[in-house]
């Protein structure tokens, strides 16, 4: 039996994602000594593929645990401590493991808003973000059914 893909971005996706993070041992070791605030996920609208508006994934990181997770309006999205936001071809490369999140700030794939040198001690833990992201089962938009 297979899980039932979610759409990318949608609550359940962010709900399934919030889950892994917190069953991540990987991401609770490398992120034990977080505390330097929420993570927020941009996605600017795609309106040809489904995503009518800007849309952002509020991520209530602390001591390697996801307090909470959700699904936002870019203006909320924007009062978060690390803001990375991206087009949505660049978010599905990094969760497909294709584009790595550093380096998609450093391609400026990704725009950052937040403190670069804290995002780069923490790559451990951006690195296990990105794992769980894979293994939530993901149908993106801009795919054939």
């Amino acid at each position: 039996m297979t899980a039932v893909a979610h759409d990318f971005p949608s609550t359940a996706w962010v709900d399934a994602y919030g889950a892994v993070i917190n069953a991540s041992e990987d991401y609770r070791a490398a992120s034990a000594e977080w505390t330097h605030g929420s993570v927020a996920l941009v996605l600017p609208a795609q309106p040809n593929i489904g995503v009518p508006e800007d849309v952002g994934i509020w991520l209530d990181l602390e001591r390697g645990v996801c307090r909470d997770a959700k699904l936002v309006s870019r203006e909320e999205a924007q009062r978060a401590a690390f803001v990375l936001t991206a087009e949505y071809q660049h978010w599905k490369a990094i969760i497909k493991k294709q584009l790595g999140p550093i380096a998609g700030i450093m391609q400026r794939k990704v725009a950052l808003q937040g403190s670069l040198p804290i995002v780069v001690r923490f790559i451990k833990s951006a690195e296990a973000l990105v794992d769980c992201a894979t293994r939530v089962p993901t149908r993106f938009l801009d795919e054939a059914q």
